[in-house]
């Protein structure tokens, strides 16, 4: 089996397993509670914050627990949005989120909100200048993702952070979950105040998750209940899962130059590979550095995404057509579609993603299987959006 669709979900660490399995059996007071396995659960559950807040360079307390990363883009866009509405309605966000970003923006337009969403260039990418002509007085968010989660572009987090620094009134939200432990982040030096991560992302559990809350900013809860993290996400902490995406983090963030180079190399495999087959287009920036290291798409023009996928699960090679959260709708990719693809060209794209831990010979072994899929399906396109496949 070649698993390839680590941007949808990734295996867990055999030692988060383990760390997990222990404080399930060990450690299961109430960090609420005020007895001795209170104590210790709160504890625990405030040594995962600072092995997360150090892998940021941030403080503990800024750690907000979450179930992952809807809850967490949920949290920042809203909270942002109720608590702050006295000094505007002006939200600004891209035409390539995530669904958990993207619905929210729409829920809120429904609320009266103004919404503007930036445009891209043909690889994906935001434009300062663009984010520079929208801001006005009324602005109070501005929502941009480190790495679209489909093609893999890598957004001018940086710039926009320092461009926002004249900006004090306006919150700077960052959806991460693509980017953290695959890229470097520095939320504080590249003016970040909220950032959004998952931990099943970079191999920890699922239903675990985090935001960054920087000092100083307020958000209005989603969640009435007993006020746990800090008064921002009420309910009782999943201590396990919270210390096994601590470990998770720690263990990805280990040598994290090294992993991105061999990303890379990985990358560069699968790019001249992909290239080598007439009929597929690779998306995206022909830069590498606008690129993360672990994501790549392409296109076969006049073929359905999911029937090439359930080709290659054939032959036991998993990869997928857009965002998890909605590669089972048959609509074509809305990323894509931003990015100028007509409609047809936009259902045939897929996506595949991998760790440091691949190996070159299952970049071949992917290559392979790839090559007799395109051979066996070539005759069914549909002849008349073949030749809108390629782009300049």
């Amino acid at each position: 089996m070649l698993y390839m669709d680590y941007a949808a979900t990734s295996p867990l660490y055999e030692e988060v397993i383990e760390t997990i399995t222990e404080v399930m059996k060990s450690h299961y007071g109430n960090p609420s509670s005020i007895h001795r396995l209170g104590v210790e659960a709160e504890k625990l559950l405030q040594s995962a914050k600072g092995v997360i807040a150090s892998s940021l360079k941030v403080t503990a307390s800024e750690i907000i627990c979450t179930s992952g990363g809807t809850e967490s883009n949920n949290l920042a866009i809203k909270g942002v949005a109720y608590h702050y509405r006295h000094r505007g309605n002006h939200l600004i966000t891209t035409q390539i989120e995530h669904p958990s970003v993207k619905e929210v923006f729409a829920g809120l337009e429904q609320e009266g909100y103004r919404v503007t969403y930036l445009p891209v260039t043909k690889s994906g990418c935001v434009q300062l200048e663009d984010l520079q002509a929208v801001i006005c007085e009324d602005t109070i968010l501005v929502s941009v993702m480190y790495v679209n989660n489909e093609i893999g572009t890598i957004q001018p987090i940086q710039a926009i952070g320092q461009y926002l620094a004249d900006f004090p009134k306006i919150i700077f939200h960052v959806d991460a979950v693509q980017g953290i432990a695959k890229l470097p982040l520095d939320p504080k030096s590249w003016g970040i105040d909220l950032c959004s991560a998952s931990a099943h992302k970079f191999r920890g559990p699922k239903g675990a998750g985090f935001l960054y809350k920087r000092t100083g900013i307020q958000l209005k809860p989603l969640l009435a209940g007993g006020g746990q993290e800090y008064g921002v996400r009420s309910g009782t902490e999943n201590v396990p899962l919270i210390v096994g995406m601590a470990k998770a983090l720690r263990i990805s963030m280990d040598n994290l130059t090294s992993k991105i180079s061999r990303k890379h190399t990985l990358r560069r495999q699968l790019l001249a590979g992909i290239a080598a087959i007439p009929e597929l287009s690779i998306s995206g920036s022909v830069l590498e550095h606008e690129m993360a290291p672990h994501i790549v798409h392409f296109a076969f023009a006049g073929m359905k995404a999911e029937v090439v996928v359930h080709a290659l699960e054939q032959r036991e090679v998993y990869i997928s057509t857009k965002s998890a959260c909605s590669s089972g709708e048959s609509e074509p990719s809305e990323v894509m579609l931003a990015l100028g693809y007509p409609r047809e060209v936009a259902a045939s794209g897929l996506r595949i993603s991998y760790s440091d831990e691949h190996q070159e010979q299952d970049i071949a072994l992917f290559l392979r299987s790839l090559h007799e899929v395109v051979k066996e399906l070539a005759p069914m396109r549909n002849p008349s959006v073949i030749h809108r496949g390629k782009r300049n």
